[in-house]
């Protein structure tokens, strides 16, 4: 790998890291990321905060793979010892916020995208896309300017996996439940309490099992992480509210899973959202036979990224950690953006 593209890319992300881009507030590195490609001779397209490019020769008569990966941060976990704007390298670490998610996925992503920009007959077209509002699952990103994009054959999504496989994801729905009952005196037997009716919903939701397992992810698993309810010690409550992660897997859409929910139970359930499906791509498909070959290992994720809002084919893959996502003091190896752009690189080349 030619050494000025990895300077290139750990000079990148360091300006990456020294500027705020908290979801919804990520215009100044979507320009940064812009005048990058710009400076290289690459034409790109920007709505809102996000910026897209494809190879110079593209070729509208070829299909397309999308490369992706987010520019977004979550807020700094409040146990930060250092600056998490500095962008220190000490002992071999790029520290700061967004490093490792997805920052050394996002510049090694861009690096091999300007490997093969100038590239001419290649099999496939690129399209790199530095999206905004991952970490929020937000309306202003992918999901908004995907379609500009054209038609795609499938995807490669830059998040931290140590550069193993995730062919599968799990989809996420949080659902909001109301158990209604009528309120009395705590004194007198008056009353309904919600609460006694809210119990048995939440203990169905404890212990009911789904007839699909997942070959990869095992059964769905169903929460229930906030409950609400009362307003004075002898007030029989009237509602109770309770809160449900579910955590889908692949074998099944989240229609499917929230008519079954409401079948078994009596309170009202409404999903804030049923957009973050679950995802998954075949190990027969050429991208993960290639990242196979190259000595890779696969694996179904238990985290969310924007491939919960593609429907597309997706491979999750890149350097750095996930379990170094959204700590104090985060950090990539210097040495990790280094693998990930030779990794990307040969990766895509055995496709393109």
């Amino acid at each position: 790998m030619a050494s000025k593209l990895f300077d290139d890319s750990v000079d990148l992300l360091r300006k990456l890291i020294s500027i705020s881009s908290l979801s919804k507030e990520e215009q100044q590195t979507a320009t940064v990321i812009e005048q990058f490609l710009q400076d290289r001779g690459v034409k790109t397209h920007r709505t809102v905060n996000n910026v897209w490019a494809y190879n110079e020769y593209f070729d509208s008569k070829k299909p397309t793979i999308l490369l992706n990966s987010h520019h977004d941060t979550v807020k700094p976990n409040p146990g930060y010892s250092n600056d998490p704007l500095a962008a220190d390298i000490i002992d071999g670490k790029l520290f700061g916020l967004g490093s490792n998610d997805a920052g050394g996925c996002l510049v090694s992503l861009i690096a091999a995208f300007l490997h093969f920009h100038g590239q001419e007959n290649l099999k496939y077209n690129l399209c790199l896309a530095a999206t905004a509002e991952e970490e929020i699952s937000g309306k202003n990103g992918i999901e908004l300017v995907i379609p500009e994009f054209g038609l795609l054959e499938f995807a490669i999504v830059g998040e931290p996996t140590l550069l193993d496989l995730a062919i599968a994801e799990r989809g996420l729905m949080v659902l909001d439940c109301v158990s209604q009952g009528k309120a009395g005196h705590a004194a007198r037997q008056e009353g309904d309490n919600a609460i006694y009716n809210a119990i048995t919903d939440i203990e169905w939701f404890r212990t009911y099992e789904f007839a699909k397992k997942s070959s990869l992810f095992g059964p769905i698993k169903m929460s229930v992480t906030v409950i609400e309810a009362g307003s004075q010690h002898n007030v029989v409550p009237a509602v109770c509210k309770f809160t449900v992660d579910v955590r889908v897997t692949d074998a099944y859409r989240n229609e499917e899973v929230l008519k079954i929910i409401r079948q078994n139970v009596n309170c009202e359930v409404t999903p804030r959202s049923t957009r973050l499906k679950s995802s998954s791509i075949s190990e027969d498909h050429p991208i993960v036979k290639a990242g196979i070959s190259l000595g890779r290992k696969t694996y179904g994720s238990p985290t969310t990224s924007d491939q919960a809002l593609l429907d597309i084919p997706s491979l999750k893959i890149g350097p750095g950690d996930s379990a170094r996502s959204h700590m104090a003091n985060e950090f990539i190896y210097v040495d990790e953006i280094e693998q990930g752009i030779d990794f990307y690189i040969q990766l895509i080349g055995k496709i393109v």
